[in-house]
């Protein structure tokens, strides 16, 4: 038994189904069911200073990123996003001036770097604002910026000194004293605008996100130095993260 033409062309007119969608947050773009943004201040932080992210375009990609956090918690003149692998360059309008003032540091554990509590307080002494460079990506993507990016080099490096481990609990970081992008500008900020509450603030998002996933069957995650150093780890390391496990 066979077609005829006519049944063809009245199979044709069927409609598929169309894919269920989830609806999405229209301030944080997750899904509804995810959604962090009861976690955000009811108003926008305004400190003095201003967070620079250069972003590696893999970042964007990732379904759980805290730089949206830091965006959304912040005027938005007072975090400013820049996308590439080298930076700057044609399309980063405005950040190479950025990058050559001088009161821009950059967040990055340089052999150089000092202790960032260490820097002038905004307003102390007639010290003004920071440009507060942040690097957003795997620890892999953030080297090969710095590294790829000469201006980087000519930037004063900070990192923060801090023994409390990261409370982005629901992801593998590499070490012990490694933090998420929205840990490190909420830190920064907190030092150096002499404020400890923006820390407390601006880390509500992340806290509301872990609590959530961690209640509907996530795991909290020991960093790799940690599983490493106890014999958890399940796989293989390369000689670069050993060399740099031994100089922790």
């Amino acid at each position: 038994m066979t077609l005829n033409d006519d049944a063809w062309e009245d199979l044709s007119q069927i409609l598929a189904d169309p894919p269920k969608i989830r609806e999405s947050c229209m301030n944080c773009s997750r899904p509804v069911k995810v959604c962090w943004c009861p976690g955000l201040p009811k108003s926008r932080l305004c400190p003095q200073s201003r967070l620079i992210i250069l972003q590696h375009p893999a970042e964007n990609k990732r379904c759980l990123r805290t730089a949206p956090m830091l965006s959304l918690s912040l005027e938005q003149n007072k975090c400013n996003i820049f996308r590439g692998k080298k930076f700057p360059s044609i399309k980063h309008e405005g950040l190479a001036d950025i990058l050559n003032s001088s009161n821009t540091i950059l967040l990055y554990p340089s052999k150089n770097a000092i202790d960032i509590s260490q820097l002038p307080k905004v307003g102390v002494d007639g010290q003004k604002p920071y440009n507060i460079v942040l690097l957003d990506g795997t620890w892999s993507q953030a080297k090969a910026i710095y590294h790829s990016s000469i201006l980087l080099s000519t930037i004063k490096t900070c990192k923060i000194v801090q023994n409390a481990a990261s409370d982005y609990v629901i992801r593998t970081q590499p070490t012990e004293g490694c933090l998420s992008t929205l840990e490190s500008g909420a830190l920064s900020l907190s030092i150096l605008e002499n404020e400890a509450s923006y820390k407390d603030t601006m880390l509500r998002p992340l806290h509301y996100l872990c609590k959530y996933q961690l209640e509907n069957g996530a795991v909290t995650h020991q960093s790799k130095e940690f599983l490493i150093k106890h014999n958890l780890y399940p796989r293989l390391i390369g000689k670069q993260l050993a060399r740099q496990l031994r100089n922790v």
